[in-house]
């Protein structure tokens, strides 16, 4: 579940703590091509904007709220045939994904203008693991204890890439999913990038109180939530038992 997701549940009621942050930071972005004279945040005034609907709208309409954008927002299928196809003037894309595809579709990197959220003082971390508190209180080994094969997982993927992209592709030829061994492994070396980033001085897993304050005032903010919940509440590592 993404951070906000969660802050906004908890918010409601919803009895769920984060027992481990996966991902450190944003790859969520808005991207688009320099010749159509996009730049900067200003020059997107006016324009067609793909977005995403849900909890991808938080970020998107913070950063337009940021720099006071009238923009016209169009909403998005999982595919970026929009963009390539010229029917909008920008589009929301995650770094290690749909920014990719765009690149493998035969744009070069200096033919774009990216605006990653997390630049702009909007860096939501992504996809955290949960679990309801009474599961906690009741079975905490099993809640941490995933939690910790998670990480240790995700760590063996980054030292062992390539027996980590034969056991994807396995997968995904199972399921008749269409994808390429280049690309996923860009997907992974970015999820390394969002996971333990490069110069980071917050351990794998950890959430952050910063991170977590920076996320809930832009939702109290929007009045998405009416009071921010505890932070000690919220977030329960192993190290807290």
């Amino acid at each position: 579940m993404w951070l906000s997701s969660a802050i906004e549940a908890r918010a409601n009621g919803v009895p769920i703590v984060n027992v481990a942050q996966v991902a450190q930071q944003s790859a969520f972005m808005l991207v688009a091509r320099k010749s159509s004279g996009i730049r900067t945040p200003e020059d997107l005034y006016g324009k067609k904007v793909g977005v995403w609907d849900g909890d991808f709208l938080i970020q998107t309409r913070a950063f337009f709220r940021r720099y006071q954008l009238d923009v016209r927002m169009v909403p998005l299928g999982s595919s970026i045939n929009l963009f390539l196809r010229d029917g909008v003037d920008a589009t929301v894309a995650m770094w290690y994904n749909e920014y990719h595809k765009m690149l493998s579709a035969g744009l070069e990197p200096d033919e774009l203008t990216t605006f990653f959220f997390k630049d702009h003082g909007l860096d939501f971390p992504g996809d955290g693991i949960y679990c309801r508190e009474a599961l906690l209180a009741t079975d905490p080994g099993l809640c941490h204890g995933f939690a910790a094969a998670s990480l240790e997982g995700w760590q063996y993927a980054f030292a062992h890439p390539d027996e980590a992209l034969d056991v994807v592709r396995r997968y995904a030829e199972a399921a008749h999913v269409g994808t390429n061994r280049a690309h996923q492994r860009w997907m992974l070396a970015r999820m390394e990038d969002l996971i333990a980033p490069p110069g980071s001085q917050v351990p794998i897993g950890v959430l952050a109180p910063k991170d977590y304050a920076r996320v809930a005032y832009v939702l109290l903010e929007q009045k998405i939530i009416a009071q921010i919940p505890a932070f000690d509440a919220f977030y329960r590592p192993a190290a807290s038992r």
